[in-house]
Formats: C-alpha cells, sequence, structure tokens
C-alpha cells in the first residue's frame, strides 16, 4: 500500500511517497519517492514573523510540483502538516486557505508536541531498541521536539523552540536553552541505560560521514569530532569539497552544537539516526487510519 506525506518544515518542504508493510509486528514505511524543496521558510518567519510574498509564491510552486508527482503516484491518501516556521508566522492563515483553494490541499499546522508524537510512530529496519528506555530527538530549523519513552509508554514529551536556522541567526533565547538542559538533567539519565533515537536530515548526515555508517549510529565522542571538522571549513568549502547542498552546509554545524549539548547534558554515549522522519510518521498514521476505517466498514 502507497501513501504520500508532505512535511512543510522550516528549512525545506518534503513529499514522502512511501509504501507501508507489517515486518515483526512493526508497521515499516519504505521509500518510494523523496522530493525535498529547500524553502528555508524559516529565515524569514523567525527573524520578521511573517512568510514574504517571494517564498509564499516559492511554497504555491513547491505544492504544485508535489501535486503533479502524487497524480504519478497515485497514493491511496495524503497529508500536508507544516511545523515551527508555519506555526509562528503571523500570515500562515491566509497562505494555508491559498493552498486549499488552490491546490486543492489542506495543510494542517501541528503544534511541537503533535509533532514529536508523530515523529515517535515512525520505524524503520535498522531501528534498534536495546534498552527499556528510549529518548526521541528530532531537531528541525525551528524546534526541537524530544519524547522520552519507557518501553511503548510515553512518558513525557516536549517542544523547545531551539532550530538550526534560529541557532544560524542567534535567534534562540538563554531560557530556551535553559528549559532544554533542565528537561534533560530531570530524567536523570546518568543512571539508566538508553535508547537515544535521532531524527532529521543533519544528523542523518553527520552520522553518515563521521559514524557507524552500516549500523547507522553515532558516538558522542565522533559527534564532537565531527563539530570540530565541520567547523573547520567554510560553508563553501563544505559545498565544495565535501560535496554538501548549499541548504545543507551552513545548517548542519548548529545541528552538531543542539545534538552535542542533549548529548553532553544527558551523559548520552552514542545515538542512532535511522532515518526516520515526521514525514514517515505521518504516512504511518495514515495507514493506521486506513486500516481502522476498513475495519468500521466491514462489520458496519
Amino acid at each position: 500500500m502507497v501513501f504520500g506525506a508532505i512535511d512543510i518544515g522550516s528549512n525545506a518542504g518534503r513529499l514522502l511517497i512511501a509504501s507501508v508493510h507489517e515486518v515483526g509486528g512493526k508497521t515499516i514505511t519504505e521509500k518510494v519517492s523523496l522530493v525535498r524543496v529547500p524553502l528555508r521558510l524559516g529565515i524569514d518567519v523567525f527573524e520578521t514573523g511573517v512568510i514574504t510574498p517571494e517564498k509564499e509564491e516559492y511554497l504555491l510552486k513547491t505544492f504544485d510540483a508535489y501535486k503533479n508527482l502524487i497524480n504519478v503516484f497515485q497514493p491511496i491518501d495524503i497529508v500536508a502538516c507544516g511545523t515551527a516556521a508555519m506555526r509562528e508566522a503571523f500570515n500562515s492563515k491566509e497562505i494555508v486557505e491559498r493552498i486549499k483553494q488552490e491546490k486543492d490541499i489542506d495543510l494542517r499546522i501541528i503544534d511541537g508536541i503533535q509533532e514529536a508524537k508523530i515523529i515517535c510512530e515512525a520505524d524503520n529496519a535498522y531501528l534498534e531498541k536495546k534498552h527499556e528506555y528510549s529518548l526521541y530527538i528530532d531537531v528541525g530549523g525551528g524546534s526541537t521536539e524530544l519524547s522520552w519513552f519507557q518501553n511503548k509508554q510515553l512518558l513525557d514529551c516536549r517542544s523547545f523552540k531551539i532550530g538550526t536556522i534560529r541557532l544560524l541567526y542567534d535567534a534562540i533565547d538563554k531560557s530556551d536553552w535553559d528549559d532544554l538542559k533542565k528537561w534533560i538533567n530531570n530524567l536523570e539519565l546518568e543512571d539508566k541505560e538508553i535508547n537515544c533515537i535521532c531524527s532529521g536530515g543533519n544528523i542523518n548526515k553527520i552520522t553518515k560521514l563521521f559514524g557507524n555508517n552500516s549500523r547507522n549510529t553515532l558516538t558522542h565522542t565522533q559527534l564532537i569530532d565531527a563539530h570540530t571538522y565541520l567547523e573547520g571549513y567554510s560553508i563553501e568549502d563544505r559545498i565544495e569539497k565535501m560535496g554538501l547542498r548549499a541548504d545543507r552546509a551552513d545548517v548542519i554545524v548548529p545541528a552538531a552544537i543542539i545534538f552535542k549539548k542533549i548529548m553532553g547534558w544527558g551523559r548520552i554515549h552514542d545515538l542512532q539516526a535511522p532515518k526516520i522522519g515526521l514525514a514517515d510518521g505521518l504516512i504511518i498514521d495514515l495507514y493506521h487510519k486506513y486500516h481502522e476505517k476498513r475495519t468500521i466498514l466491514k462489520y458496519s
């Protein structure tokens, strides 16, 4: 079964078309197509509070491209969500209405807690949970979501206004860093063996370049070395010599800083970056709702 999800983030927009199947009791997404567009809505929103007319038109053109691909792949159902930049833009309501009227797509703006819970729904074949406790960390352009689990029970979930674009433009309040550190410290992670499961394009790239690529794992020491190495290159050199995309080359260092702080505060020794994200969680949620609907119709 094939489903589709659109994730309009602060740094980029993504359309994921994926097939969904059950493996060993897990609901797994398998990518059919992933199209990422560097919208960078957060650059405007976190400085001015609005999405500019130029970025609005770019967003509408992106939805044109996504609609064409949706028509090609014909997923059973699709869902579209906007996160931090869309949450904070004063003109987001008007843009959402325009997308509905002109593109016939309902873009739902979700809050940080919803975002965190959806991400935790995502799974893939490379995700290992050896320990009783799991900490999920998703670092985006505008926010960082953390979820704390004991086995499958969600114990706590928080969203912080800390993201790569905010950090790049020095738009993070000290109080937000303090709140994040306090939340991490309250978990008392030093006394527990945990699964640290991280998502976002930046941590995926850092893990691929500096971690164990076959297992999608990265140690705290490797992360520190990665940050030092990346920071030693200019943005231009990260593009030309390391082959990073322009919209990855500038935010990968802020991402390393955020993950490094969290791992340091929590005394976390290693993390997994199994290439999951909001779009995967959205698709799994669609899949479950589809089956629930079919079951109700079957017995009604």
